[in-house]
């Protein structure tokens, strides 16, 4: 840092004015706040923070406060938006602002204006894992300029203001010089030869201090990048621009904090693929994690900065080949088996068990060359790898750093071992059949994880086969930040019904409900994935330490990462449980349709509106002349229409009712088509009645589409589609923001992984807006466009 000047301890206890100094334009009722780490600006109490006061300049809308503070002060400081009870509604990104004064303020009385610019989501990104210790790592080897300025005579005749230019710049080849040139001859008059050359400060910071006489303001200035060929890269967009208080006699210092150099952003391309597919002759089955090793060399070959990877957690749910779906987690903590090398378990390999593998690879490989044999692959990982621990347990869990990687890891190891010995002792992952074990407690916990137990080696082998899952990803993840390559990982929006998860944290999920996602043009019944959807009011009583500590566990690998359905963090889809298909759902949170609302519109018969809609003649539609059988199984008249009885009035009652008629050969057509005919039934309605509080309500999705609304009178139809319409696209985008605003920054604070989301499908206004600010990339696909009146997008790529 610039040396300017030298201090006197006599002088200590003289104060400064500090006069923050931010554009910003708010809504009404908003108000700017500088809170900080000194008691000065609040000690980080946002509530003791410095109000700023606004005022118009041109365009601009300019906060400023000031405050007076010790000759010594230093500080770290933030600002914030925030609403006339000083509640916090919007904060900055990236990292504190740190201040210390210079020895030249220390003679006191002086007056250091700090103009800054507010820092997005966007500016942080350069300092996420992915470009930090990847992209832009050789940054990080530049020499740090302390080199001495000394000031303080050129500021004595008064007519000159001291101003320290500062810039953020992340990628700078070796060579390239930082400058600041301009209007002033301070600045070079616009030539960089003769410019303000900056010195890097560490953290991609570049800084200069600069007397510039008053008669030289207003200044106009630009960044630029100077290399030692003579290339000069000029930062792009409008000229920068300083004006001052030409009426004040005394010294003026001017420290500027101007964001990051503007050019182009960094472009990179990638590719995905799940692990199981990333093959090698080593292989046993399946993709293994050290095989990324030689996918790493592939991308770099092929002059790729990024490889994605879909889920890799543990889906053993089932221990049936569909547990293959990457996205229905057993445990959001635990790696899966299936990735594992066994070949590298132990460096002395029993010849017994070096030809099971060899005899097993020429199985797998010679019958499945386009395929994985999912369970075999699994049932013979699992065979050799409990031969070898075995053999060699004292060995690896008397290790150090067996030791290291338990002490780290058991919050949730523990509870994953235990479940899995569960699951196979009972036969079954629904925790609910385990009878006494089927509420969890850390007492019952510790008991089945005892040392003491019969089963305790079953239970330690799971901590072995994850203690060398980690050790392998680990190694293959710090081979591909050692070459320049992104490794991204995918967090999937839900975890398994019956998983570790739901199981340890019940109180944490909504177990009576489903998440999907509602009909678009690939499905008009919508997707019903399956997962119960989020608790988030209890997950936010901790501040979301179950999120957080699931980011924190794949930033020990990733330095990228991908929101599954980003939309689920500002609503989710939210079906019954009972329900199959995605269609009669409702978003969560989102504000209803209450019934003094609807009763003000002139509806009132809800009934009508929120029973399936049957009548004599769609029953002879669908089935013709197997009509009266369908309704004499599923059906009773009720006044002038049908309703369904009490065994299949849900789709998964529908379900089960028809297998067993199936089994006893009653049905006149296809199980699948009388299924299809009658979910399509129970989902004629208009309005879905919430099951928690019986005076709100939801409107269908494309309930205009239902002959049940059709068959409504013209004043009702009119109400409910103005209804519709708000309640889908209008009303519900204040909460929706407000929702994400408080979850999103848990994610993006829990780890440095560049986060990106995948913010496909039914977009809300709402959605980009907030990825913008929090500074959370998205995805820009040709034939799924984000914007309503194209067909086909122009980009393909992440921007």
């Amino acid at each position: 840092m610039a040396n300017l000047g030298s201090s006197s301890a006599t002088k200590s206890m003289k104060s400064v004015k500090l006069k923050f100094r931010i554009p910003y334009f708010t809504e009404w009722g908003q108000r700017l706040l500088v809170c900080g780490s000194e008691p000065t600006l609040g000690s980080w109490n946002v509530k003791k923070g410095l109000l700023l006061s606004p005022f118009h300049q041109g365009d601009e809308l300019i906060w400023t406060g000031t405050v007076a503070v010790p000759c010594c002060f230093s500080c770290e400081y933030s600002y914030y938006v925030v609403d006339d009870a000083k509640n916090v509604l919007r904060w900055e990104m990236g990292n504190k602002r740190k201040l210390i004064l210079p020895p030249l303020l220390q003679e006191g009385g002086q007056t250091l204006e700090l103009h800054d610019l507010w820092q997005t989501g966007g500016d942080a990104l350069p300092f996420r894992s992915a470009f930090k210790d990847v992209i832009f790592c050789k940054s990080s080897t530049l020499n740090i300029d302390r080199q001495e300025v000394i000031l303080q005579d050129k500021l004595d005749q008064g007519e000159s203001v001291l101003v320290r230019f500062k810039i953020c710049c992340p990628n700078v080849e070796e060579g390239t010089s930082v400058y600041v040139i301009g209007s002033s001859t301070k600045l070079g008059n616009w030539k960089v030869q003769d410019g303000l050359k900056l010195q890097y400060t560490g953290e991609y910071i570049w800084e200069a201090y600069c007397v510039i006489p008053k008669s030289d303001f207003p200044i106009k200035y630009k960044y630029c990048k100077y290399g030692k060929n003579g290339c000069l890269s000029l930062e792009i967009g409008s000229t920068r621009e300083l004006s001052i208080d030409s009426s004040k006699s005394q010294l003026q210092y001017i420290f500027l904090s101007d964001g990051m150099l503007r050019e182009m952003p960094w472009r990179g391309a990638g590719v995905a693929i799940p692990m199981f597919s990333v093959r090698s002759e080593v292989d046993l089955g399946v993709g293994e994690f050290l095989d990324l090793k030689l996918l790493v060399d592939w991308a770099v070959e092929s002059g790729f900065h990024l490889v994605q990877l879909l889920p890799i957690n543990d889906t053993s749910v089932h221990g049936m080949w569909w547990d293959s779906y990457p996205y229905s987690s057993l445990s959001v903590f635990a790696l899966h088996p299936l990735y594992l090398r066994v070949q590298a378990l132990s460096e002395n390999m029993p010849e017994d068990i070096k030809n099971e593998i060899r005899n097993a690879k020429e199985c797998l490989d010679g019958k499945y060359m386009q395929d994985v044999d999912y369970e075999a692959t699994m049932a013979t990982k699992l065979s050799v790898a409990k031969k070898v621990f075995m053999q060699e347990r004292d060995l690896i869990l008397d290790s150090s750093s067996f030791h290291k990687f338990f002490s780290a890891n058991e919050d949730w190891l523990k509870p994953y071992a235990a479940f899995c010995f569960l699951r196979d002792f009972f036969e079954t992952s629904d925790h609910s059949q385990w009878g006494r074990f089927s509420n969890y407690s850390k007492d019952k916990l510790e008991k089945l994880v005892s040392k003491d137990t019969s089963h305790y080696d079953t239970i330690c082998f799971h901590y072995y086969v994850q203690f060398h899952l980690h050790s392998q990803l680990s190694e293959a993840a710090a081979y591909a930040r050692a070459k320049g390559v992104i490794l991204k990982g995918d967090l999937p929006i839900g975890v398994d019904r019956n998983s570790v998860d739901t199981w340890v944290y019940p109180n944490l999920f909504r177990m009576n409900t489903s998440t999907g996602a509602p009909p678009d043009c690939f499905d008009k019944n919508g997707q019903n994935w399956g997962f119960p959807t989020y608790n988030w009011e209890e997950m936010s009583k901790d501040n979301y330490a179950w999120w957080r500590a699931r980011l924190t566990q794949m930033g020990k690998y990733f330095t990228a990462y991908r929101i599954d359905h980003i939309l689920g963090f500002f609503r989710i889809w939210e079906l019954p449980d009972h329900a199959m298909t995605g269609l009669i759902g409702k978003f969560r949170p989102s504000i209803p349709l209450s019934q003094e609302e609807l009763e003000r519109e002139g509806i009132w018969d809800f009934d009508r509106l929120t029973r399936p809609y049957v009548q004599k003649e769609f029953l002879q539609q669908k089935f013709g002349d197997s009509w009266t059988l369908i309704a004499a199984n599923f059906l009773n008249e009720y006044l002038d229409r049908y309703e369904f009885k009490e065994d299949c009035n849900t789709e998964k009652k529908i379900a089960a009712k028809l297998k067993s008629c199936a089994e006893k050969s009653l049905l006149p057509e296809s199980e699948d088509k009388i299924r299809h005919d009658l979910f399509d039934l129970l989902k004629n309605i208009v309005l879905i009645r919430d099951p928690e509080h019986a005076r709100n309500f939801y409107p269908r999705f494309n309930l205009e589409d239902t002959s049940s609304f059709r068959d409504l009178d013209d004043h009702s139809k009119n109400v409910l589609k103005r209804l519709y319409y708000d309640y889908y696209f209008h009303r519900q985008e204040k909460l929706w923001q407000q929702n994400a605003l408080k979850t999103l920054p848990v994610l993006l604070n829990s780890s440095d992984m560049l986060a990106c989301g995948e913010d496909l499908g039914l977009i809300p206004a709402c959605v980009h807006p907030v990825m913008q600010e929090l500074g959370l990339i998205g995805l820009r696909i040709q034939r799924m466009p984000s914007e309503p009146d194209l067909e086909f997008g122009v980009c393909s790529i992440m921007s």
